[in-house]
């Protein structure tokens, strides 16, 4: 997944940072709102996560914005506030869910994993394809009973593509989910995710075709 944190605590959005990367998601980070606006103008974002007090404004301005783009990316907000107006507020206004600070990492993990299932209309995360089982939140491949162990990209470009099966996605497409804004990415190394987990692959149902000049489609067979 692609998260887009916006925090101006440094100590705090490192944490977080971190906690996410460890756990195989692509993370760009905004100190501010027009920075902010600028990575969602131009990045494909799964999770937003939204500090209220940042440098620039309000981060209700940047909800505010969001919403009016009519972009329905889920937003999580950080906030210091707990009093029940102020919740309800942030809810009205396009939230999906918030939480209040001090958070335990472990429960922003779980807010996150509850707005994605949210998002997709699924209720549960282990997803069964044929002879293929597949835990996202455990980082868990298993081919007809075999546990396949997959690095964080192989494990982030299978969640693409197998939470969209007959859906063709552009290597672009790929890239921006798979890597950070600031990181130099050619199409090379979309190809070289692409063939890794073909072989992770070969021998189950599901089969990733390329479509010349458009991109990749997973199949069931």
């Amino acid at each position: 997944m692609k998260f887009l944190l916006i925090e101006d605590n440094a100590d705090l959005a490192n944490a977080i940072c971190s906690r996410l990367k460890f756990d195989g998601h692509v993370v760009d980070h905004a100190y501010k709102i027009r920075d902010a606006i600028t990575y969602s103008e131009v990045g494909d974002y799964d999770l937003i996560l939204l500090d209220i007090m940042l440098p620039d404004g309000d981060g209700r301005t940047f909800l505010k914005q969001h919403r009016a783009r009519e972009k329905d990316t889920p937003v999580i907000v950080l906030t210091a506030r707990s009093q029940v107006s102020d919740r309800i507020s942030l809810l009205d206004l396009g939230a999906d869910d918030y939480l209040t600070k001090p958070f335990d990492h472990a429960e922003l993990q779980a807010r996150c994993r509850a707005v994605l299932r949210r998002k997709t209309g699924t209720a549960q995360t282990v997803l069964r394809i044929g002879d293929v089982t597949f835990d996202p939140v455990a980082g868990r491949l298993a081919v007809g009973g075999e546990t396949v162990n997959l690095r964080n990209r192989e494990l982030r470009l299978l969640e693409l593509l197998i939470n969209s099966p007959g859906r063709i996605f552009p290597k672009q497409k790929l890239a921006d989910s798979l890597f950070s804004y600031d990181e130099d990415v050619s199409e090379n190394a979309i190809e070289v995710y692409i063939g890794r987990l073909r072989k992770h692959l070969e021998n189950s149902s599901l089969k990733i075709t390329t479509h010349r000049g458009l991109g990749y489609r997973l199949d069931h067979e």
